[in-house]
């Protein structure tokens, strides 16, 4: 089948296509592999840039927020899920096909490189919403067996799938305190509030470590502490991710440049926030304008295991 034009602008922005999927190397994996620094996971977590895979197993997403850059406004025609092994081998084949590419470069880490021809780490957070994908499950599972760890990104619509899911980090997206804003944020597809409020009671008894992220707009969802710090608040999780919404890709033709907050306005409402929920404010990075607030509970470094 030939592929549409929404398809080809992908592949020009150097999106690789596997089915219904894709993986894209980030900025970030770029900078690692040439001796750089890294993003604000291994900041965070410890999770290394070069071996971090970052893919969705779907473009499709029921929202069409604000300050999202990624290039969701084109609607991509829904393909064939593909079946979760296959998947898992067409993703990693691409990631090394974008590795492949340091290999005769003088200003390439030859130790990184070796490294990232071995990925450890799977972010399903590229674009979409992953829990539309049929074979989520399975395909997490997969990438559990291979050693693999997994943070899995969701805007929390869809709680029926979340609850059956053990990645090794569980994110829920939550960009406004009411369901009033949580509507001109993010222009959800339908009445998907009350599923979201469903996911954040079920990730308190969530088998995994968990996050609530923040992505926030001057101007827009900025407000509200007290209606954040309740809704967080039943929700438990481990961390708390507060990042700027950056002025970036789609987002540009949506949202004017003065609505991307400044680190230190994030690291203000982080604190207020932590003092609302009783967390304590853990770590921040600058470049990315993210403030991570911790419950205490456990570590935040997350172990890297070996193949098995």
């Amino acid at each position: 089948m030939q592929d549409t034009m929404a398809e080809k602008a992908l592949a020009r922005q150097g999106y690789h296509l596997v089915g219904s999927g894709a993986v894209k190397p980030c900025l970030w994996l770029n900078r690692s592999m040439r001796g750089g620094d890294q993003c604000y996971k291994n900041h965070f977590y410890g999770i290394a840039s070069h071996r971090c895979v970052q893919m969705t197993p779907t473009l499709e997403c029921n929202h069409l927020c604000l300050h999202c850059w990624r290039p969701i406004d084109d609607p991509i025609p829904g393909k064939e899920p593909m079946e979760p092994a296959e998947l898992l081998e067409g993703i990693l084949r691409g990631q090394q096909r974008f590795i492949s590419g340091y290999g005769g470069s003088s200003t390439t880490d030859p130790v990184r490189l070796e490294e990232a021809r071995e990925p450890k780490h799977m972010a399903i957070s590229l674009m979409g919403e992953p829990t539309l994908y049929p074979y989520l499950k399975e395909f997490i599972d997969l990438v559990s067996r291979r050693g693999m760890t997994s943070f899995l990104v969701s805007n929390a619509t869809r709680p029926e799938v979340l609850a059956e899911l053990r990645p090794t980090q569980l994110y829920l997206s939550l960009n406004a305190p009411d369901e009033e804003r949580y509507r001109q944020i993010c222009n959800p597809s339908k009445d998907l509030w009350p599923r979201i409020l469903e996911s954040l009671e079920l990730l308190k008894e969530h088998r995994c470590r968990s996050v609530i992220r923040m992505t926030l707009v001057r101007g827009q969802n900025m407000e509200g502490l007290d209606d954040y710090a309740r809704l967080i608040g039943d929700a438990e999780p481990d961390f708390v991710e507060l990042k700027a919404y950056m002025h970036l890709g789609r987002s540009r033709t949506r949202l004017e440049r003065t609505a991307m907050p400044q680190h230190s306005e994030i690291l203000a409402l982080a604190d207020s926030l932590a003092g609302l929920l009783g967390y304590h404010p853990e770590a921040d990075v600058p470049l990315s304008r993210v403030a991570l607030l911790s419950r205490g509970r456990i570590s935040r470094f997350i172990e890297m295991r070996d193949h098995k």
